[in-house]
C-alpha cells in the first residue's frame, strides 16, 4: 500500500481501537465482566475473531482479551504476542479494525442500540445478519443465481446516480448491502427518498449509517468458511484464502474517504475483496504479498458497476426477455401493494390456472404469443380484475412428459423476476399482479407470453426446440381449459408419485453447493430430494438433459449392498470420484452410520436423541432451545462443511414424509420432537404416512416447544402418550 493510504488505516485502527476500549470499559463497569453475548442466531459468538483467532468470545471479559489481539495487531503490545498473522503493517491494522469494530457493534447490540432505527425515517436498519439468512442464499450463491455480493459505503452524487448504480446492480443478481455515509447522506438514505424497496427481498440490505456497519458483511462472508468450507477456527491463513478464492464481494466506496473508511477497506483487502472508489485515490495493485487484490477509481457512475466486476473477475450472465421494465432474481422478493396494482388475475378473485403440456414439433410456432379473448386489449386496459389462463406449449426432440412439472416450476420466477410483476401460486391456485408503474413503463399482457417464452429457452435450452404461448383472458375460456389442466395435473401427479428408488436404474448428483463445500456430494433419488429443498431427482434428470457437464451428473445405483439402510455399489464408487476420496461409502436411509454429507444449505437437521430412542428434526429460522440443548445455529455449525456426522444430517423438509426417510432407522415413528410450525408445515403429508405405518395417533405424540425444550421433560411427556419409539430397537 501507498504511504499515505498505509497512514490513514492506521490511524484508522487506532481510532476504533481506543474507541472499543472506552466502550467496552463502561459496558463491564455497568454490567460485569461475566456479562453473556453472542450476535443473534448464530453459532459463532463474534465470528471475526473467532474465525480468524480460534477465540470464541461468549462475554464483556472475552471482549476485553480480544480488544488486547487487535492491540497487538497495531503493534502496541510487542511483548507476549497471544496473536499475530503478520500480514503487513497496513493490513495488520485493517484486521485490527474489524477486531475492533466488531466489538464496538457487539456493545451496542449489549446496550439496545442495535439494529439501528434512524429516527428521521423510521427505518430499521438489519443489523447483523443472521447464520438463518446465511444458510438461506447458500443455494443461490452456490447455483449461481447470486454471483456474488457488494458493499456500497457512503453517497452517490446524486439521488438518481444511486438508483442506477442499485438497479444495475440487481439487474446482474448481485446482493448489495449499504453502510456509511459521505457529506451527510448516504445511498440508504438516497433510495428511500426515491421510493426503492429495501431488504432481503429485493437484495438491497441497509445494515446500519455508519462505516463501521460495513463489518456486518464482513462477518456474513467469513461464516462462508466456517458453515460451507468446514474451516477450522483460528486457521486464518485458510480463511482469508477461502474468502479470496470463492466468496466473489466486491466495495464501491462513494464519495470522500475517510481514515475510518481506509482502515475498514484494508480489512476488506485482507480478505480479497477489491474496492473501487468514485474519488482521485492512489491505484493499488496485486504484488502478490498476502492475499489481497486492489484498489481502483471510476470516476464515471455508468461504469463503475462493470468496472469493480472486471476487478473482482465475476463472470455475469444476464438473461432478459425483450421486455419494457428491468429483469433479474433480484425484483422476485418485490411486493406490490393493492393500491400499486393495476391490474391482477387469480388468487381466488377471477378463475386463474397455467399449465405446461408437451407437443409434437409441427404442432406448434416457435415464440409465437397467442391472446384468445373478445375485446381482451380493452379488458387489460381497464385495469382491475381478469380471468388468465396461461397455457405453455412445449416441444423438443428431448422433451419428456416429466420434465413438465420441472418447467412449469419455473414459471413462478419468470413472471417475479420482472420489475413491477408479481406471481405466487402454482396450477391452477395461482395469482399475479402487474404495478401501475410497469404498466406506465409499457408492459402489456402480452409481455407476460414474452417472458414465459425467451426464459423457457433460456433455461431449458437443451431440451426445449420450440415454445408457443397461449393466454386465455374470457372466463367461459379460461374455466373449460382449466378442466382439461386439472385432468393433466392428476395424471402427472399420479405418474410422479409411483415413482420409487427401486423402480429407477439412475439416481441423480448435485454438485453445485461444492463451490463452497468441495468435499459435499448430494445424492438425489426418487424418494430423496436434495437437503436444500430446491432440487429433486427430476430437476436433476432435467438439468443433466439441459447441461451434460454440468453440476447434475448420472449416478449409475450400481449392485445393491444394503436394502435396509440403503447402499449401493455405483453410489459408492461416484462418491469417491466426486469428493476427491474425502467421502467412500453412503447410506441413503439411516442417520446412524455413513449418513449423506451437508453442505450447511439444508432446510432442516435430524438429531438423535438418545434417552428418547428416536429423533428430532428442526427446521431452519427456529430460534429457540431444543432437547438437544442446542439451538438451531449451533447443531447446525456441527453438520456442514461436507463431513459425515453420524446422528445428525441436514435434509429438506419434503424427504419428512417420504417412505425413505430413516427407513433404516425405523423410519417416521423415530421422530419424537418438532417445531410446532414444522409440524403444521408437513402436517398432512405426515399424518398419512403414519396411517400407513399403522399409527394414526403419531402426530399429536411428537412434542413441540410449547410441550419441552428439555431431554428430561421430553421422556416424560413421550412417556405419557406412550410414543412408539421408547419400544423399538434402541438406535445406538
Amino acid at each position: 500500500m501507498s504511504k499515505l493510504i498505509a497512514s490513514a488505516a492506521i490511524r484508522g485502527a487506532k481510532n476504533l481501537v481506543a474507541r472499543a476500549e472506552e466502550a467496552l470499559d463502561k459496558a463491564i463497569a455497568e454490567k460485569g465482566k461475566d456479562l453473556v453475548f453472542e450476535f443473534p442466531d448464530t453459532a459463532f459468538y463474534l465470528p471475526m475473531i473467532y474465525a480468524m483467532t480460534g477465540f470464541p468470545v461468549k462475554t464483556l471479559g472475552d471482549m476485553k482479551v480480544a480488544l488486547g489481539f487487535a492491540k497487538e495487531l497495531l503493534h502496541d503490545e510487542p511483548e507476549d504476542h497471544i496473536w499475530k498473522p503478520y500480514l503487513g503493517e497496513a493490513l495488520d491494522s485493517g484486521m485490527a479494525t474489524l477486531f475492533a469494530e466488531e466489538i464496538i457493534l457487539a456493545v451496542r447490540y449489549i446496550n439496545g442500540l442495535e439494529p439501528y432505527k434512524c429516527p428521521e425515517t423510521g427505518l430499521v436498519y438489519n443489523g447483523f445478519i443472521t447464520d438463518t439468512i446465511q444458510r438461506s442464499l447458500g443455494i443461490q450463491l452456490v447455483d449461481g443465481t447470486m454471483p456474488g455480493f457488494a458493499a456500497i459505503i457512503g453517497a452517490a452524487p446524486t439521488e438518481d446516480i444511486a438508483v442506477t448504480i442499485c438497479k444495475e446492480l440487481q439487474e446482474k443478481n448481485i446482493l448489495t448491502f449499504l453502510s456509511g455515509q459521505s457529506n451527510g447522506d448516504s445511498v440508504t438514505r438516497q433510495l428511500q427518498r426515491k421510493g426503492v424497496q429495501l431488504g432481503w427481498d429485493t437484495r438491497l440490505v441497509p445494515l446500519g449509517p455508519d462505516t463501521e456497519h460495513t463489518l456486518y458483511a464482513l462477518d456474513w462472508a467469513i461464516r462462508a468458511s466456517l458453515i460451507f468450507g468446514n474451516k477450522k477456527a483460528g486457521d486464518f491463513a485458510a480463511h482469508l484464502k477461502y474468502q479470496k478464492d470463492r466468496v466473489f464481494a466486491f466495495a464501491l466506496a462513494l464519495g470522500p474517504l475517510d481514515d475510518i473508511k481506509w482502515s475498514t477497506g484494508a480489512g476488506a483487502i485482507n480478505m480479497g475483496f477489491p474496492a473501487v472508489c468514485d474519488t482521485d485515490v492512489p491505484v493499488i495493485h496485486p504484488t502478490g504479498v498476502c492475499l489481497y487484490e486492489e484498489v481502483d477509481k471510476e470516476f464515471d457512475h455508468s461504469k463503475i458497476v462493470q468496472k469493480a466486476i472486471e476487478v473482482r473477475g465475476l463472470k455475469i450472465i444476464v438473461e432478459k426477455p425483450p421486455i419494457p421494465v428491468s429483469y433479474g432474481p433480484a425484483f422476485e422478493g418485490e411486493r406490490i401493494r393493492k393500491e400499486d396494482t393495476f391490474i391482477e388475475f387469480g388468487g381466488q378473485r377471477t378463475p386463474s390456472f397455467e399449465w405446461v403440456r408437451t407437443r409434437e414439433l409441427e404442432d406448434i410456432e416457435d415464440n409465437k404469443i397467442v391472446i384468445v379473448g373478445e375485446n381482451w386489449q380493452d379488458k387489460f386496459e381497464k385495469g382491475g380484475q381478469l380471468p388468465l389462463g396461461i397455457v405453455i406449449d412445449i416441444a423438443g426432440r428431448k422433451m419428456q412428459k416429466d420434465f413438465e412439472a420441472v418447467i412449469e416450476r419455473k414459471i413462478h420466477h419468470n413472471i417475479n423476476e420482472a420489475q413491477g410483476v408479481w406471481h405466487m401460486g402454482q396450477r391452477d391456485i395461482n395469482w399475479i399482479r402487474i404495478s401501475n408503474a410497469a404498466k406506465k413503463d409499457g408492459f402489456t399482457l402480452e409481455h407476460l407470453g414474452i417472458v414465459q417464452a425467451t426464459m423457457t429457452h433460456n433455461r431449458f435450452r437443451s431440451i426445449v426446440d420450440k415454445v408457443q404461448v397461449t393466454l386465455y383472458v374470457d372466463e367461459k375460456d379460461v374455466l373449460a381449459v382449466q378442466e382439461e389442466a386439472r385432468a393433466a395435473y392428476k395424471d402427472r401427479d399420479k405418474r410422479i408419485g409411483s415413482l420409487t428408488d427401486e423402480a429407477v436404474d439412475i439416481f441423480y448428483s448435485c454438485l453445485l453447493c461444492q463451490s463452497f463445500a468441495p468435499s459435499h456430494v448430494c445424492v438425489m433419488t426418487p424418494e430423496r430430494l436434495g437437503l436444500c429443498g430446491a432440487y429433486n431427482w427430476l430437476d436433476g434428470k432435467a438439468a443433466f438433459e439441459i447441461d451434460p457437464t454440468g453440476g447434475n451428473q448420472p449416478v449409475p445405483k450400481g449392485e445393491l449392498l444394503d436394502a435396509k439402510y440403503g447402499r449401493y455399489t455405483g453410489v459408492d464408487d461416484y462418491l469417491k470420484q466426486a469428493s476427491g476420496g474425502a467421502v467412500e461409502t453412503l447410506n441413503l436411509y439411516t442417520i446412524m452410520e455413513n449418513p449423506m454429507t451437508s453442505c450447511g444449505c439444508f432446510e432442516c437437521i435430524v438429531a438423535i436423541l438418545p434417552e428418547a430412542n428416536g429423533v428430532m428434526i428442526i427446521n431452519r429460522g427456529f430460534p429457540t432451545m431444543t432437547p438437544i440443548g442446542m439451538k438451531f445455529s449451533t447443531l447446525a455449525g456441527t453438520v456442514g462443511g461436507g463431513v459425515q456426522s453420524p446422528g445428525f444430517m441436514g435434509i429438506g423438509v419434503n424427504f419428512i414424509t417420504s417412505n425413505k426417510f430413516l427407513f433404516g432407522d425405523g423410519g417416521i415413528k423415530r421422530v419424537v420432537w418438532m417445531p410446532k410450525g414444522l409440524k403444521e408445515r408437513v402436517k398432512e403429508g405426515f399424518v398419512k404416512r403414519a396411517e400407513e405405518e399403522g399409527v394414526p395417533d403419531l402426530f399429536d405424540k411428537i412434542a413441540d416447544e410449547s410441550i419441552c425444550e428439555d431431554s428430561e421433560k421430553l421422556v416424560e411427556f413421550l412417556t405419557q402418550v406412550n410414543h412408539p419409539a421408547l419400544s423399538m430397537d434402541p438406535m445406538i
